[in-house]
């Protein structure tokens, strides 16, 4: 396209214009909205991680990567977020979003990352680089009520006896780094359950607290064996924790926070995540301690989050869902990086064919054991011919490595070869439940 320009942003260009673009894009931006985003914009213009597309000179569309760890199977990878893809309303349908995208991907395997996501506006530009959806994003509401008093501890698997009435998870929602929410004040309470909730040491978390507070949430992440939800660096987890609409607790273990939503009437709950089910209970009775007074809770959770079986009715129920898209950038460095279930032990010939970054095409063995996977390329050629071998794309790879099941891989025609075996044993090595936290 005559004229068009695609390059990293520098601190000379006028963000006031990126603003402008923005708000173009997606609709206008709240004043805390409007800083939040120059804020986390700036630091990543810095990084060299804004890329700007100009047309004569003038700003046409743009597209962030923001520098994250996406935990698979309990292991952080890292990976480039992709957020604020945009073209101005007068530029589109002249290709500068697919040029934008290609451009961010070429950065983004020069900068190493070896896995990208993003929640897409729309899929067929994503899905013609590699991307492919990979998860979900879940939102979940429940009556303020049904927290106060939740199942306790089975005593026949603690051998100790029921322990009363509370909670354990370790996750609901997370931060993003683009501006959410609105604006509340806090209130004290009464504990949930009938546990006193200071028992772990209960305290305020504030903007200092932003690398404890991310080595907790990996920690869990790590524990739990999740897949999917990431990890942010600490400019961006410092402004959230920041912000003067969030209320953040920690204990020694655990992490929540929420906000009020609806002016009074309703929680947010943004996370809750912790190491020991004591510490989960003591951070859930904060929360559920405002049940005198907001009368809805709502929380971004794991479709497999404890929080699922410890409500006593089936009061809590899914009313958002918000799917997120894989790239697998660097395929070797990938598996290597990625967690893998400890008992499984598997050995398959792959054939990947990737357009937009060749250097993962050709023929490859997956090997994984221990926990670790490797992928080998066949430079001798002793693999099979490639019918005999699951043969699949870039979107059918991230699908794969995201934990969708090769029969769905295969029904929607993003796979074939291979055999029931070799199904069998993808299936078992790349288990999982992909889910987000955060939005960004």
């Amino acid at each position: 396209m005559p004229g068009l320009e695609i390059r990293p942003l520098t601190p000379a260009d006028d963000m006031a214009a990126q603003v402008d673009l923005g708000e173009r894009a997606f609709g206008p931006y709240s004043a805390a909205q409007r800083a939040n985003w120059v804020a986390d914009a700036e630091l990543r213009v810095s990084q060299q991680a804004f890329l700007g597309a100009f047309v004569d000179g003038a700003p046409a569309g743009a597209a962030i990567f923001h520098d994250m760890r996406q935990w698979w199977a309990g292991r952080a990878v890292p990976c480039a977020g992709v957020a604020s893809v945009k073209v101005a309303p007068e530029h589109r349908g002249r290709g500068i979003g697919r040029r934008l995208m290609t451009a961010a991907l070429d950065a983004i395997a020069a900068r190493g990352y070896p896995l990208s996501v993003l929640f897409p506006a729309t899929m067929p530009l994503y899905r013609s680089l590699g991307w492919e959806l990979a998860g979900g994003r879940y939102q979940a509401t429940i009556p303020a009520r049904s927290l106060r008093t939740l199942m306790p501890p089975d005593a026949a698997a603690s051998g100790h006896g029921a322990a009363g009435s509370g909670t354990t998870g370790h996750g609901t929602a997370g931060h993003g780094s683009g501006g959410h929410g609105s604006g509340g004040h806090g209130s004290g309470g009464h504990g949930s359950g009938g546990h006193g909730a200071a028992a772990p040491g209960v305290r305020r978390a504030s903007a200092a607290d932003a690398a404890a507070v991310i080595e907790t949430i990996g920690r869990v992440h790590e524990a739990a064996r999740d897949s999917g939800p990431v990890t942010w660096d600490t400019g961006p987890a410092e402004r959230w924790l920041a912000r003067p609409d969030l209320y953040a607790y920690r204990t020694d273990d655990g992490f929540a926070a929420y906000r009020w939503a609806r002016g009074n009437e309703e929680l947010f709950v943004e996370r809750v995540q912790a190491a020991t089910p004591e510490s989960a209970r003591a951070l859930w009775a904060v929360i559920a301690s405002h049940a005198s007074i907001a009368s809805t809770i709502r929380a971004v959770v794991a479709p497999n989050d404890p929080f699922w079986w410890l409500t006593r009715e089936r009061d809590a129920t899914i009313t958002k869902r918000s799917m997120w898209m894989l790239r697998v950038v660097d395929a070797p460095a990938a598996i290597a990086a990625r967690g893998f279930p400890a008992a499984v032990c598997v050995s398959v010939p792959l054939v990947i064919s990737d357009h937009a970054r060749p250097v993962n095409s050709g023929s490859w063995r997956l090997s994984v054991s221990g926990g670790k996977g490797m992928l080998i390329p066949d430079e001798r050629g002793i693999l099979p011919a490639a019918d005999a071998a699951f043969t699949l794309g870039a979107r059918g790879f991230a699908a794969l490595y995201a934990g969708t099941p090769t029969a769905t891989l295969r029904l929607a025609g993003l796979a074939s070869g291979g055999s029931p075996g070799t199904d069998a044993a993808l299936d078992a090595a790349f288990a999982a439940t992909a889910f987000m936290l955060d939005d960004f």
